[in-house]
């Protein structure tokens, strides 16, 4: 089987209810079909620095920022190969690549700074990443159940729905379980668009008559958020009054 390692394209973000799920999905169904896969569980391991170094800066919204990750679209085990992708923002335009290894040499590889078993300008360009950073940890582990629809005619327009989004800092494996802390309300579910170009005019139509606008929503700068910065804030007010 073939997949895509390269992307360049813009990814907009809309968080919606139920009732608007339901009209986007039927605004869709001339244009866009549900891809082979069905409803499938993605799991992502994030990596960054020890004091946060990349996720702080990414939410600070500058005009560059960078992501590293590992990926699999279902449980697998050490030797079960998974995607290791670098994904880069400039300018609101995302830059995703990636290449496949096994989940635990990939692991192993990331936390030591060593070159990736692969001979391709991919594997150069993470291991640049891994070295201008210096030493990575596993931070935290996202799962999310989705749902991608294509269009029918060919194109490279792709649209995709995200519920039951977790997070955990703890268990970084694809062996393990689905569990965590959830980051999106129940009921809610992420959109996201992904173009090279505009929106669609039956798309902008839906958009605008069920008053359904862009968020900026972050998996990753959530967990951060809600679980991270909250138990730091946390462990220093109990030393302030202990």
């Amino acid at each position: 089987m073939s997949y895509q390692m390269v992307f360049k394209r813009y990814e907009l973000k809309y968080m919606l209810t139920r009732k608007e799920k339901t009209a986007v999905l039927e605004a869709m169904e001339p244009y866009m079909a549900l891809d082979s896969y069905g409803r499938t569980t993605i799991r992502n391991i994030y990596f960054d620095t020890e004091n946060y170094r990349l996720i702080r800066r990414s939410i600070e919204r500058p005009a560059y920022k960078e992501k590293l990750r590992l990926r699999s679209y279902k449980a697998s085990g050490p030797e079960d190969p998974v995607f290791v992708e670098l994904k880069k923002k400039y300018k609101s335009v995302v830059y995703k690549r990636r290449l496949i290894a096994a989940q635990a040499q990939a692991m192993e590889c990331l936390q030591k700074g060593e070159h990736l078993p692969v001979n391709s300008q991919i594997a150069d360009e993470i291991q640049y990443f891994c070295s201008y950073y210096g030493k990575l940890f596993p931070t935290v582990f996202l799962s999310y159940e989705r749902e991608a629809y294509y269009c029918r005619d060919g194109g490279d327009f792709r649209v995709t729905f995200d519920e039951n989004i977790l997070a955990r800092r703890e268990g970084f494996s694809f062996r393990e379980g689905i569990y965590g802390t959830p980051l999106i309300e129940r009921g809610s579910t992420l959109m996201e668009v992904k173009t090279s170009g505009g929106l669609p005019l039956w798309l902008v139509r839906c958009l605008s008559e069920h008053a359904i606008f862009k968020t900026s929503f972050s998996k990753y700068g959530t967990a951060y958020e809600n679980m991270i910065r909250a138990d730091a804030a946390a462990c220093e007010g109990g030393i302030l009054h202990a």
